[in-house]
């Protein structure tokens, strides 16, 4: 059998989740389908002796549905430069979602990056290059070996530039703003020292030319925002620099033609002067845009950690010598020495040696891990005591700290569903803004009789107070420290949706073997009917599950091997999904399963029913033996349950969450399990392809439901489940289904996952709040509304330092996810 998780293009609902489903199933050869909409993938358990993946294409096709492999579709991460606003990102995004062969889009303003799904044989990737580029913006290099360093090094790069120029802006603003302010105070009779000859009652026009030499330096440092911002309004896609632009370009351009009327001989005019505003605003945004810049650093830090983890070399035996290579060199079978102390360089098996390796920075698991031959260590651990020889067996991108990189990466760069509303606002924002600045600009100018400088006022706080940086950074800022939080802790959550859907959970649904219990089973007793002895039914029972891989099977070879017994030859084998086993030894047909299969085979089990329930109840697995149809006795096993089970379902209890554990095991040893660790329902003898539709079930009652597996078993299940979690020494084809994967294999990180999400989905509402809040509020204000009442009159400076203030608010209290606190 295969098994296979496709993406599915064209669903829009539940109802073609199911069409898509049930066309599948009908199709000779396919044991399950299961299609989860959310994530528009199709989970398909297949003999392909029987049907080939085309035949499963072509048959959805017919129905108007398209099924890729996700091999058929190439993702990209294509770091983007010159966007200052969320408006920028929407104007890209919307671009490149124009091209054929684009299957998804996501452009993330906070992190600067477009995260691209598409079609190679359709789309080449130059040509989204050539897209991003068309649309005014700088494409930056993509997957280069250093990009993480080049990355960091530019952005440091930006925020001193940012500070110098700030700082070149503040040393002639502020004697600009001195020079302005000083004639209005003494005005109201605060009298300040003043420069003499630029009184500008009695020499205008030197006052004039003054905060002319004044102002043209800070426009000169803030030259950005108008190539920046006149371009994206020319090409009829204004952003934030084009309200800066346009405001301080009306400011400067009145206060240059009054200064033309003061040389007329006009010295009235002096009194309209509005360089200072000018300055004062270029001033402030550049120090909200400094400031915006360090905090968005912050955000990104748990990706630079891990990042940062990575070794440069590698020592390596070469013609029987150590020799320090760079990483990039390493290839796959290169035999690597590790010495205490030093950290692992990429991935592989141990060949020599023993130690204890620190697997903290990729688990969040603070002991040591022993190491020995035959044991599997990762990129960036740390050898702790002695010294390794391991095979390379990872390299680059293959390993498993690579994975987690673009796995955390593809996540901040994902967007929430959350967001939806955010970004069809961002991208109207701008234009609307700027009409409601027109038409209060000319309301007033009519309403007071034309007193142009009024109406000036009112146009340029208008347009310098509304900030779509506020709306674009609310989500994704959010989003970025949360998932990173959570890599900082074992938790690695896919994307913003899966982050968003997880805090909704009513209902989680535990697999027993190997996700409540440690999944390494114990014989425990051997019963037999008396004809035979215990030794002997272990013997034979081994050796008939020695050819299964389940883990109860294996828990009785062990058991028998720990005997010393000798294995027998097997004539034949044969696995009973969901039942237990048939095979041929010595000439006796052996049968080994629940008592599912015994009642099928007709074989009584009188006599040992009650040492069944016995044990059941005692939370042990009963395995009944038959001998040539002839019941020969019981090979009971115990799995010992985690010691985190029992706390990790009292913590999701507190949150009012529901817990059910799904198994195939037998009601009473299930519900013994059930009631040693607080479990709310039990879902016994439950076969492997019904646990999908078991999680259906649960969903049908309107609740929104979790599901935590390891095994391949669990991935349909994972799939259909609203949020999949698959704990991290599970099987790559259930970490492929899930949402969430837990490196440590810490059940009480379930817990921290969704409260990690509720704490993530309110800070994001508090940004959608404020960033919504100030401009609905802030534009009214600064189109005059208070003082239509007799209220005051909103400065455009005070509304430069507002906007400004409002990108960094939100910043701020994204960064106060970085307290939280892992569930313990």
């Amino acid at each position: 059998m295969e098994n296979q998780v496709l993406s599915i293009r064209g669903m829009t609902c539940a109802a073609c989740a199911q069409r898509i489903e049930k066309t599948v199933r009908k199709i000779s050869g396919i044991a399950q389908a299961n299609v989860n909409l959310a994530s528009e993938k199709l989970f398909v358990e297949y003999d392909d002796q029987t049907v080939e993946l085309p035949a499963i294409k072509a048959a959805v096709a017919k129905i108007g549905y398209e099924v890729v492999e996700k091999s058929d579709d190439s993702s990209v991460t294509i770091p983007i430069g010159g966007m200052t606003c969320a408006a920028c990102a929407q104007r890209v995004e919307k671009g490149i979602k124009k091209l054929e062969g684009v299957t998804s889009v996501s452009v993330n303003f906070a992190t600067e990056k477009a995260t691209v799904v598409y079609t190679p044989q359709i789309l080449r990737l130059s040509t989204i290059r050539e897209t991003i580029e068309k649309t005014g913006y700088q494409v930056l290099e993509i997957n280069k070996a250093n990009a993480a360093d080049e990355d960091k090094v530019r952005k440091q790069k930006e925020i001193r530039t940012l500070w110098t120029k700030f700082i070149v802006s503040a040393v002639f603003t502020v004697p600009l703003f001195y020079i302005a302010m000083v004639p209005m105070l003494t005005q109201y009779g605060i009298r300040l020292p003043y420069p003499p000859g630029l009184d500008p009652m009695n020499y205008p026009l030197i006052y004039g030319l003054i905060e002319i030499c004044l102002t043209l330096p800070v426009l000169a440092v803030g030259y950005k925002f108008y190539t920046i911002g006149f371009k994206s309004l020319f090409r009829g896609s204004p952003n934030m620099d084009s309200l800066i632009a346009i405001g301080t370009s009306a400011a400067v351009l009145y206060s240059i033609y009054n200064t033309w009327q003061i040389a007329q001989g006009n010295f009235h005019a002096v009194e309209s002067l509005y360089f200072e505003t000018a300055g004062v605003i270029i001033t402030l945004i550049l120090l909200g845009k400094s400031l915006e810049a360090v905090s968005k650093g912050k955000t990104s830090e748990a990706i630079k950690k891990l990042m940062g983890l990575a070794p440069k070399t590698a020592l390596v035996i070469q013609d029987g010598k150590e020799k320090e290579i760079p990483i990039e060199e390493v290839e796959i079978g290169d035999i690597i020495v590790v010495k205490p102390g030093a950290k692992i360089p990429v991935d592989g098996t141990v060949i020599n040696g023993h130690t204890a390796v620190d697997e903290s920075m990729l688990t969040g698991e603070s002991m040591p891990v022993d190491k020995k031959e035959g044991s599997v260590v990762y990129a960036a651990t740390i050898n702790t005591t002695g010294t390794l020889q391991f095979r390379a067996d990872k390299v680059g991108a293959e390993t498993a700290l690579a994975q987690i990189i673009k796995l955390v990466e593809d996540a901040q760069g994902s967007k929430a569903p959350i967001a939806a509303m955010a970004d069809k606002v961002s991208g109207v924002f701008v234009p609307i803004v700027c009409v409601i600045a027109l038409i209060a600009g000319i309301a007033w100018y009519f309403q007071t009789g034309g007193d142009l400088k009024f109406a000036l006022t009112i146009f340029i706080s208008v347009l310098v107070i509304a900030c779509p940086c506020a709306l674009g950074l609310a989500t994704p800022t959010a989003i970025m420290v949360g998932t990173g939080k959570g890599a900082e802790n074992g938790i690695l959550i896919k994307g913003g949706e899966a982050l968003e859907t997880a805090h909704q959970i009513k209902t989680i649904v535990f697999d027993k073997t190997g996700t409540i219990t440690e999944g390494k089973p114990t014989v425990t007793d051997v019963l037999t009917t008396g004809g035979i002895l215990a030794d002997t039914l272990l013997q034979i029972t081994a050796s008939a599950e020695k050819s299964s891989e389940h883990p109860l099977g294996q828990a009785i070879v062990k058991g028998a091997q720990d005997k010393s017994l000798e294995v027998l030859q097997v004539q034949s084998f044969e696995s009973i999904t969901g039942r237990g086993i048939q095979a041929q030894i010595l000439n006796q047909t052996v049968l080994a399963g629940n008592r599912k299969l015994m009642d099928e085979r007709s074989i009584s089990l009188e006599g040992m029913e009650q040492q069944s329930d016995q044990l059941a109840e005692e939370g042990k697995t009963p395995m009944y033996v038959a001998l040539d149809g002839q019941l020969a006795g019981i090979v009971a096993v115990a799995d010992v349950v985690k010691a985190s089970s029992k706390a990790a379902i009292e913590s999701l209890h507190k949150m009012g969450i529901e817990v059910a554990m799904i198994t195939g095991d037998n009601k009473k040893t299930a519900a013994a399990i059930a009631k040693e660790v607080g479990i709310d329902r039990v879902l016994a003898e439950v076969l492997p392809q019904d646990k999908s539709n078991q999680v259906k079930t649960l969903q049908a009652e309107g609740k929104k439901v979790a599901m935590v597996g390891d095994g391949i078993n669990d991935a349909p299940a994972l799939a259909q489940a609203d949020i999949g979690i698959a704990i991290g020494s599970g099987t790559d084809v259930a970490m492929e289904s899930a949402d969430i994967v837990l490196m440590r294999s810490d059940l009480m990180d379930v817990p921290t996952a969704i409260h990690l999400s509720k704490q993530t989905i309110r800070n994001i509402k508090q940004n959608l709040f404020w960033a919504f809040g100030y401009n609905v509020v802030g534009i009214p204000i600064a189109a005059g509304l208070l003082h239509l009442f007799g209220g005051p009159l909103l400065n455009p400076i005070f509304a430069a330092a507002a906007m400004s203030l409002s990108s960094v608010s939100v910043l701020t209290n994204a960064l106060r996810l970085k307290r939280f606190k892992a569930t313990r």
